[in-house]
């Protein structure tokens, strides 16, 4: 069990990873630096927007709820 939790762990860092960085920038920062004017005009409509962080947010509680998982099972030594 812990195993098939550590792969679900690897596997859901990885796509956070990739969520998060398909997100708009909303400000001057590091989205600047790799063009974030020109994403900015080629950034698609509302929904998708709303879709990217409803899959984002659905990830990252798989993400948490694997942590705790194997932080469980870690401390009782299974």
């Amino acid at each position: 069990m812990t195993l098939v939790l550590q792969i679900l762990l690897l596997i859901t860092s990885l796509a956070l990873m990739a969520l998060i960085l398909l997100h708009r920038g909303k400000g001057g920062g590091l989205s600047s630096l790799f063009g974030g004017t020109m994403q900015s005009s080629l950034s698609g409509s509302s929904v998708v927007e709303k879709n990217l962080d409803r899959l984002t947010l659905f990830v990252a509680a798989i993400w948490v709820i694997s942590i705790v998982g194997v932080g469980l099972l870690i401390k009782v030594g299974a």
